[in-house]
């Protein structure tokens, strides 16, 4: 027993000595090299660098001579040599410039710039030095330039990336051909269209398995050559170019080893070639948003690896195949915004298992299952608008539990929402149901904690609006858009905005609510756009609304109100008021001079009295090209979401004629104050605004002339100063205005002579009638000598009258002159005065025989 445990002892030894001794080592040679320090040459070339660029961000702060480089921020080194080997310097905030000195960072092999600014500056030409890169990255870091051709020096570089510099450009591509080992290719946003041959130089790389060339200006993809192989390739972005040409045949050789296919936006045409479908490895295919017309090739059902497939937004035709639904993999589908036809059924999903995001939308398409059908998948998102669902509510939506997204507007459904359909999911954000015939109780509606966005506009909802919006199961929502109008909601506007201060949108116009605006609503901080128009709300608008400082949208039109408050001036983004038809009285406030951002002013009848205000001038937007377009374009006039979008609209009368504005309200600029009882003149300062396109003030009592400079507001498109009391000349710089197409200056005390213009006078005799003293084209009076002379020449009219009226200051003044001087010399100097009426006594003498003289002769 004790032999045997002291053999145990010796075989123990002999195992755990050589392996402590291994052991041993490998923790000291660890500790070694963890212990080597960065190179002092490489340090100082760092520090170098460092002083170079500009460091808004401190990044760099750790970059310092008393510490080991390669512990610095965004420095890595091999510490097998103690040499940097990779700068890590992405989203740093850098700018300024990049030191030629990391040519001395021999062993660097990886080289990150990408998400700085560099301010325009060029790609520096020494990076083609640096021999040992294999991976550059400069994506999104403000170059601009030719790039450089020395990048093609770099033999070992596996990734280069220059995407979103959208200056850059090339004169040729063959440099590229040095670049041997390159297997991950952007150049994206890069202007590449000056090279004809690029499809034959990038297909010579052997290794190359990313080619990213979107947004690159390129303008053909070679139909004519007969076969282009990329021996590696797995991802191919050709998105945003503008080939302008149908899809070509080599396609379908492109490459055995393709995965993902992007062709989005390229402006292709024809039909989509089925020989394309037999990339059998396909996992990605986008051909959305081009001009694709035709039929889908049945052959689609050749992709059987394909998740993701993008036919959106093309001319495509006919019905959708039914092997489509034998594509097992697949996850997102998108055949929406085209004309396919008929009937999808549930063979189009059989083995969908996968499916997560289906985009129908708008596509004359009749989504015919029956009712009991339990789809095959479980769907993230549907959006099915406007292609045929109804009559009946979709049963099959029970069956989504994980459905997070629902767009089912102008689908045609009618009758009575299902109660399970308010709590049949948790995750549900997004619900637009509008422009349907659905029927529903309010007091039903159970929004979960999740829904950010609930559009039922143009349906039958009913019941007062305040059973919806005081529930105390929906009090803790996180709701931001809701849009109810024009449904048969009723009662008064509750008390219980506290509860929604989540609110960005909010739409209950044109439904049967009554009542005054709760003071409450002041609670909706976050608001951006509120409509109430077309309602029976009536008394003050309350002044807990200056609250909402975000407020751009008001549409209060078509209520009982009373008067404009003071503190909307106070509402500074304001783009768009709309008051009209509210039965608004008093004057125009001042205040409303205040809203800079102002693009639309909407008060037409109403009862409002008093002046038109002069410091309308103020109001920038319409005054001044291109004011604050940045902000604009970042507010919410589309609110979006991961999948969709939001859009707001307005109703305007621009032109005699009621339009609806959506996302182009950004285009327009309208004053309409008509059908009130403004009095006094039209201010000459609303001359000042340049930029506005639609003015109205007619059926006013207002009087005096038009003003004169109203030709230097060069956008207007239509002007109605119709049934006013206005007097005088039309001004001749009304010719000036070359945009006008609708004019109406009936029913007022205009006279003298139409101004001479293509437009003027184009316009129906109609437009200028109700001015007794008004005559020339297109009226049928004539113009006599006098009224011709009361219109002088629109060109130079203002340069004439200072002439003129310089003539007759010097002739007054030469008058004065001469008056004086001969009749001082008289009353000073006798014998002048003397000769002077002698003189004068002779004349009347000479006149008086004549006058007799001749007398006698007609008598005769």
């Amino acid at each position: 027993m004790g032999a045997s445990l002291a053999t145990h002892h010796v075989l123990f030894l002999v195992w755990f000595l050589p392996v402590a001794f291994s052991l041993s080592f490998f923790f000291f040679k660890a500790e070694s090299i963890s212990n080597v320090s960065c190179n002092e040459k490489d340090k100082q070339a760092l520090l170098t660098l460092k002083r170079g660029l500009t460091d808004h961000g401190h990044v760099l702060s750790s970059w310092s001579d008393h510490k080991d480089c390669c512990i610095w921020d965004g420095v890595f080194c091999d510490k097998k040599i103690g040499r940097v080997s990779e700068l890590h310097l992405n989203n740093s905030g850098l700018g300024g410039e990049i030191s030629s000195s990391l040519l001395q960072l021999e062993h660097v092999n990886y080289l990150d710039l990408s998400g700085n600014d560099f301010n325009g500056t060029l790609i520096p030409t020494f990076l083609g030095s640096m021999y040992s890169l294999t991976l550059l990255d400069l994506t999104s870091a403000n170059f601009s330039g030719l790039i450089p051709h020395q990048l093609g020096n770099l033999s070992s570089l596996r990734h280069l990336s220059l995407w979103n510099n959208s200056d850059l450009y090339v004169d040729n591509l063959r440099w590229m051909s040095g670049l041997s080992a390159i297997q991950h290719l952007d150049l994206s946003d890069a202007d590449l269209h000056r090279e004809v041959d690029w499809l034959q130089i990038m297909s010579k790389f052997p290794s190359l398995s990313e080619l990213y060339l979107h947004y690159c200006h390129l303008d053909s993809l070679n139909p004519s050559l007969g076969f282009v192989n990329f021996t590696s390739l797995r991802v191919l972005d050709l998105s945003g170019n503008h080939f302008n040409h149908e899809i070509p045949n080599w396609f379908s050789n492109l490459s055995s080893s393709l995965l993902e296919l992007y062709l989005t936006n390229s402006s292709l045409k024809g039909n989509i070639p089925p020989s394309i479908f037999n990339l059998e490895k396909l996992e990605l295919l986008d051909l959305g948003l081009n001009s694709l017309n035709g039929p889908i090739p049945s052959s689609i059902g050749n992709l059987s690896r394909i998740t993701s497939l993008y036919l959106d937004q093309n001319q495509l035709n006919g019905t959708i195949p039914k092997n489509l639904g034998l594509l097992s993999k697949l996850k997102t589908l998108y055949v929406g915004k085209n004309s396919l036809t008929g009937t999808v059924d549930e063979r189009h999903f059989q083995k969908l298992s996968k499916l997560k995001d289906l985009y129908m939308s708008e596509a004359p398409l009749f989504f015919n299952v029956n009712s009991n059908w339990v789809p095959p998948f479980q769907l993230d998102r549907a959006s099915m608008n406007s292609i045929k669902i109804g009559p009946n509510f979709p049963s099959w939506l029970q069956s989504q539990r994980s459905l997070r997204f629902l767009e089912m507007s102008m689908s045609g459904i009618s009758g009575k929402a299902p109660g399970w359909f308010w709590n049949w999911t948790s995750n549900i954000t997004v619900i637009n149901l509008s422009n349907n015939h659905i029927e529903c109780d309010v007091s039903d509606i159970l929004l979960s904690s999740t829904v950010k966005l609930l559009n039922i506009a143009n349906n039958s909802f009913y019941g007062p609006i305040s059973t919806f919006l005081c529930q105390k199961k929906i009090r803790k929502n996180k709701l931001e858009v809701l849009d109810a109008s024009n449904n048969l909601l009723s009662g008064e506007l509750s008390h219980c905005w506290k509860y929604w201060q989540s609110l960005i949108h909010l739409n209950l116009g044109s439904n049967n609510l009554v009542g005054r605006i709760p003071y409450s609503m002041g609670a909706l901080v976050n608001l951006q756009s509120l409509h109430l128009q077309s309602n029976s709300i009536y008394g003050y608008i309350p002044s807990s609304l200056k609250k909402c400082s975000n407020l751009w949208f008001i549409d209060m039109g078509d209520n009982h109100l009373s008067v404009i408050p003071l503190w909307i001036g106070e509402l500074t983004n304001l783009i768009v008021l709309r008051l009209r038809s509210s039965e608004f009285k008093g004057y125009i406030p001042q205040q409303i001079c205040q809203l800079s951002s102002l693009r639309v002013l909407d008060l037409a009848n109403n009862s409002l009295s008093g002046s038109i205000p002069n410091c309308l001038k103020n109001i920038s937007a319409m005054a001044l090209p291109n004011f604050n377009i940045i902000s604009f374009s970042s507010m919410s006039f589309i609110y979006s979401y991961i999948y969709g979008s939001y859009v707001e609209n307005v109703h305007l009368v621009p032109k005699e004629k009621e339009m609806e504005y959506e996302e182009n309200i950004l285009l327009v600029r309208l004053i309409d104050l008509s059908s009130n009882n403004l009095s006094g003149s039209i201010p000459t300062e609303i001359s000042d605004l340049s930029e506005l396109r639609f003015l109205n003030l007619s059926r006013n009592h207002l009087m005096g002339k038009i003003p004169e400079k109203i030709g230097s507001m060069k956008e207007l498109e239509s002007v109605d100063l119709s049934q006013n009391h206005l007097s005088g000349e039309i001004p001749s710089s009304m010719s000036n205005l070359t945009f006008l197409s609708l004019l109406d200056l009936s029913y007022n005390n205009l006279s003298g002579r139409i101004p001479s213009s293509t437009q003027l006078q184009s316009f129906d005799a109609l437009r200028y009638i109700g001015n007794p003293q008004l005559c020339g084209d297109p009226l049928p009076k004539s113009c006599t000598i006098e009224e011709q002379s009361l219109n002088r020449s629109p060109i130079g009219s203002v340069e004439d009258d200072s002439k003129n009226s310089s003539f007759y200051i010097g002739m007054g003044v030469g008058f004065a002159t001469s008056f004086w001087a001969i009749c001082g010399a008289l009353f000073f100097n006798r014998t002048w005065r003397h000769a002077y009426f002698r003189f004068a006594d002779e004349i009347k003498d000479w006149i008086f025989v004549t006058t007799m003289i001749k007398m006698n002769y007609w008598k005769r």
